[in-house]
């Protein structure tokens, strides 16, 4: 991607979009109960969003290209979620009681990535993923990619079959692109992140898999365009900036910016709805947010060649 104007609608897209993330999160929004258990009952309510979140600031600093403000953001917002996480004690204690759940790794790579650590989690992490039975999980592929991922980030052992993990998955079947449908999408998109660390890894990919992408892939991003899926358009461009040379062009940028509000906010689908509470809209648009930030973040750093902040 070499086209400044597509680079300035990117960088403003996602600062604009961390923007209003952050002030969510600065207002109380999205925060986990005080009497939150390791059980999590409702964890797609607070706890997945909020590691979303410190995926997308994780992402930030990692590839370094959005300049000091929204970095400051970035890690605000992640010494947010790892104080909600108790630094990692929520995390620590929910994989000790529940061996065979995957979101406490997955998570945790989030926060490795760029410094947080905690080392009782590593070695429960490390002994446990020794178990025939937290192999043995029937979980779908796209998420086992995640796992592996997430291992790599954090140095873990022992390293998994990358190709056969690949192989496995709607993607690597190179299925006829006609069958794709909204869930298979999402698949599609986080079989490409975690293949190739959000971008920071495009060779890991597969070369039958680019090359299938590099056809399908403007095809698919046209049909969720015209039907105004602005979540999965915005996945769609980050897999464009994780293949390699991006192929898709400005129209999936422009068509999201302009979907996006003053305030930042990215609606999830269609146009924008009337909201009597701002925590409700939070609620309803935070993952379109934490996609916004993630593609212009990658989009940048693929054409910019990103130099990490700090951990």
């Amino acid at each position: 991607m070499t086209d400044t104007q597509l680079l300035a609608t990117a960088q403003q897209l996602g600062s604009r979009a961390l923007a209003w993330l952050h002030a969510g999160y600065k207002s109380g929004y999205g925060r986990l109960q005080d009497n939150t258990v390791i059980d999590l009952a409702e964890p797609n309510d607070v706890y997945k969003p909020l590691c979303e979140v410190a995926l997308a600031s994780s992402l930030v600093l990692r590839d370094g290209v959005t300049g000091p403000h929204d970095a400051a953001l970035a890690r605000d917002l992640l010494d947010v979620a790892w104080a909600q996480l108790r630094e990692g004690d929520l995390l620590y204690e929910r994989q000790l009681r529940h061996v065979t759940v995957i979101d406490p790794l997955e998570t945790y790579g989030h926060f490795a990535r760029v410094g947080y650590r905690h080392g009782a989690l590593e070695e429960l992490l490390d002994s446990i993923g020794r178990l025939r039975a937290v192999h043995a999980v029937e979980i779908p592929a796209n998420r086992k990619l995640a796992l592996a991922n997430a291992r790599r980030i954090a140095g873990l052992e022992p390293p998994p079959d990358w190709a056969a993990l690949a192989g496995s998955t709607w993607l690597g079947a190179l299925p006829e692109p006609w069958t794709i449908a909204w869930v298979i999408g999402y698949h599609v998109t986080h079989t490409v992140f975690h293949l190739t660390d959000w971008g920071a890894r495009p060779e890991c990919l597969p070369e039958p898999m680019r090359d299938y992408l590099r056809d399908w892939l403007p095809v698919w991003l046209d049909i969720w365009l015209e039907i105004e899926q602005w979540d999965l358009a915005g996945e769609l461009l980050i897999v464009d900036s994780c293949i390699g040379e991006p192929i898709t062009g400005s129209v999936g940028w422009e068509a999201l910016a302009a979907a996006q509000q003053p305030d930042g906010l990215i609606p999830c689908e269609g146009s924008m709805p009337d909201y009597d509470d701002p925590e409700d809209a939070f609620r309803d648009h935070g993952h379109t947010a934490v996609v916004g930030v993630v593609a212009a973040t990658v989009a940048l750093s693929r054409a910019l060649g990103g130099t990490p902040v700090a951990a």
